[in-house]
């Protein structure tokens, strides 16, 4: 008999009662915090990462999640660092930022540009990454750098509770308010 009690409060009605109030208190983020538009198109989540390349968009961080941004395969790339694939693939990230971005050769670049995050699904950059990315995505848009400076101030998420962690700049809704505003 308890056994049975226990299985139904534990597998049918806690269930319930946390759905209940996630859907009430948490609409978005019980849904996956997804990016819709007015057409009903959903375009993906605030919560994970998608890989952008064209010069037109801010590229995210590199992703170690099966093949890029795989939300079935996160993780990170296990690689220590003592790793000599990993220094090998920071190297060449480092270069490739440098190239597309047109910087000098001794141009510090932000880790974040070149590391993957642990789950390989993180959604932010760095503000100093986004300030690096600036000029290559203000000339591929023929916009001014101010009015590029100006979105990705308005896609900033501030730091947890206002001091844990850093601020960061979320990709996708930045570029969709790019792509938004150079369609008018």
């Amino acid at each position: 008999m308890v056994t049975i009690v226990f299985a139904v409060v534990c597998c049918g009605l806690y269930p319930l009662v946390v759905f209940g109030i996630s859907q009430v208190l948490f609409h978005d983020k019980a849904n996956g915090s997804l990016i819709v538009d007015k057409d009903g198109t959903i375009h993906g989540s605030r919560l994970l990462g998608q890989s952008f390349t064209a010069d037109k968009y801010f590229h995210s961080r590199p992703s170690a999640a099966g093949n890029g941004y795989d939300a079935t395969s996160s993780s990170g790339s296990n690689l220590g660092p003592t790793s000599q694939k990993l220094a090998d693939a920071i190297k060449q990230n480092i270069a490739d930022y440098r190239t597309q971005n047109n910087l000098e050769t001794n141009t510090p670049v932000p880790a974040d540009a070149v590391t993957a995050s642990a789950s390989g699904l993180d959604p932010h950059i760095s503000l100093h990454n986004a300030e690096l990315q600036t000029p290559r995505v203000a000339k591929a848009r023929g916009l001014g750098e101010d009015k590029v400076r100006e979105l990705i101030h308005a896609n900033t998420d501030t730091a947890d509770l206002g001091f844990l962690g850093e601020p960061g700049v979320n990709v996708l809704p930045l570029n969709l308010a790019l792509d938004a505003l150079t369609k008018k």
